[in-house]
């Protein structure tokens, strides 16, 4: 095993752009709000015209990842890149925009009774854009990245998974480098959070991360750790809840403090535990 290397991590949050902006405490910073919210990038051309935040979030932080990181987009252009998203509910508020408008929308004169037509919503909201592949669709068309690609559903247990999956793929030679991307959005269905608020901390922040993982002489472990690492408890202190986002947010502290030893990031999710170390 040739072990990875983390080349680079950016972060955009509610808080702010990088690791700098997040408080020294999230909940006490939140000041009673339940959702931080991070607001639409404004990107050019009419294909991010009818885009969604989220998508629109993912191109931001891969972009933030290059331009922080003085990495040139010819760099990561074509199949040497793989592409890992990972994401709890950044399609949740597609999903939602669509199932509310639909159901607000007058009957048109050719509806059967008990059913309505699939189309866009008041010329906006395409109902393609309701599927959690969009988002890293958007991504690859931006950056011309044609290799091999993943998608996982869930928190940040899903997110270690993803790590995992991009250093296999890595070690198996069948690519270059790989980005593995989260992308967390809330605001736009606050409500629903609010409905099963037992199942998620506060406050909920919103968030996309990006990290650049190339082989080197880090080796990687997967585990099943029963606690959560040190990085962990200080990312949902710091940063409050990002579901998929976390264990990124936690590389990028790790950079930040100069780690050049041991790391391990551990996340969880449903329950369900995952750790990646690398040493």
């Amino acid at each position: 095993m040739t072990g990875t290397t983390v080349e680079g991590v950016a972060v955009l949050t509610g808080w702010g752009q990088g690791i700098q902006a997040l408080p020294a405490d999230a909940t006490r910073a939140a000041a009673g709000r339940a959702v931080i919210p991070l607001g639409r990038p404004a990107l050019e051309g009419e294909r991010f015209r009818r885009a969604t935040r989220e998508c629109l979030l993912g191109v931001a932080a891969v972009d933030a990842l290059l331009r922080e990181h003085r990495i040139s987009r010819e760099v990561i252009t074509g199949s040497a890149t793989a592409l890992i998203y990972v994401t709890g509910g950044a399609y949740g508020a597609s999903n939602h925009a669509w199932v509310v408008a639909d159901t607000a929308r007058p009957a048109e004169p050719d509806d059967r009774p008990g059913e309505r037509r699939r189309g866009s919503v008041s010329g906006t909201l395409h109902f393609p854009y309701t599927a959690p592949s969009v988002m890293s669709g958007e991504v690859a068309i931006e950056f011309g990245l044609t290799g091999p690609y993943g998608i996982l559903i869930g928190g940040a247990a899903a997110t270690v998974d993803g790590l995992w999956q991009a250093t296999v793929l890595l070690e198996a030679g069948r690519c270059e480098r790989a980005l593995v991307l989260a992308v967390e959005t809330f605001e736009d269905c606050a409500e629903l959070y609010a409905r099963g608020r037992w199942l998620v901390r506060r406050p909920l922040v919103e968030a996309a991360a990006c990290v650049l993982l190339t082989p080197g002489g880090l080796r990687t472990r997967y585990d099943a750790p029963r606690a959560p690492s040190a990085l962990e408890t200080r990312v949902r202190t710091r940063a409050g809840e990002t579901l998929a986002c976390a264990p990124l947010i936690a590389l990028a502290l790790a950079r930040e403090d100069g780690a050049t030893g041991p790391v391990g990031v551990t996340g969880e999710w449903r329950g369900r535990r995952a750790g990646l170390y690398w040493h």
